[in-house]
């Protein structure tokens, strides 16, 4: 019976790990091969999320406000949040993509600000603080330049995601593999008195 749930729970695990894979490097290809098609397919998911997203939190704040008095922060976050995923779609996919810069260019100006913090931080209580200052202002210089180049900033995020999906996919099929490695050790295991 143990064996059979988990040789059971190996095949699951097994194919998942397959499919999950291959689907994260055909994306991955996908976008290095057809890097304009993907920048308006990352557009519509920017708009459909913040559409799905913005509904979703106005059902939970509806849910909510019986038991929760602050559920109307929670109903205009979904508000917000719903009209831009409709004004996004509306202004497709020119808005979408304005957000994609806004949002990196804010991430890495925050992060940078962040850092040099952590440097002044840092040397106040006499540690080592010069690679904090260091990743700080170059986060900053890389917010400054997102905001002022727009097709590279987007160019650059795209080459993220692709580089993350084949990274991912190439790990996924070694576990896979691995997997399927440790099988006649699990095999044995379950066999032995």
């Amino acid at each position: 019976m143990t064996s059979d749930v988990i040789r059971t729970a190996y095949r699951r695990t097994w194919w998942a790990l397959v499919l999950r894979g291959l689907l994260a490097l055909a994306v991955g290809i996908l976008i290095l091969a057809r890097p304009l098609d993907s920048i308006a397919s990352l557009a519509l998911v920017i708009a459909l999320w913040s559409l799905f997203v913005g509904s979703v939190q106005m059902v939970r704040a509806v849910e909510l406000r019986t038991v929760v008095d602050g559920w109307w922060v929670l109903l205009l976050s979904g508000l917000i949040s719903a009209a831009f995923g409709v004004a996004a779609l509306f202004y497709y996919p020119g808005l979408s993509l304005a957000f994609a810069v806004l949002w990196t260019t804010w991430w890495l100006v925050l992060t940078g600000a962040i850092g040099v913090g952590a440097a002044v931080w840092e040397r106040r209580l006499g540690l080592f603080w010069g690679w904090s200052l260091a990743f700080g202002i170059l986060s900053i210089g890389a917010g400054v330049l997102a905001i002022m180049n727009p097709p590279v900033t987007l160019a650059a995020i795209m080459g993220l995601i692709a580089g993350f999906a084949l990274i991912s996919g190439v790990l996924l099929l070694i576990a896979a593999f691995r997997l399927s490695a440790a099988k006649a050790v699990i095999s044995e295991a379950l066999g032995a008195p």
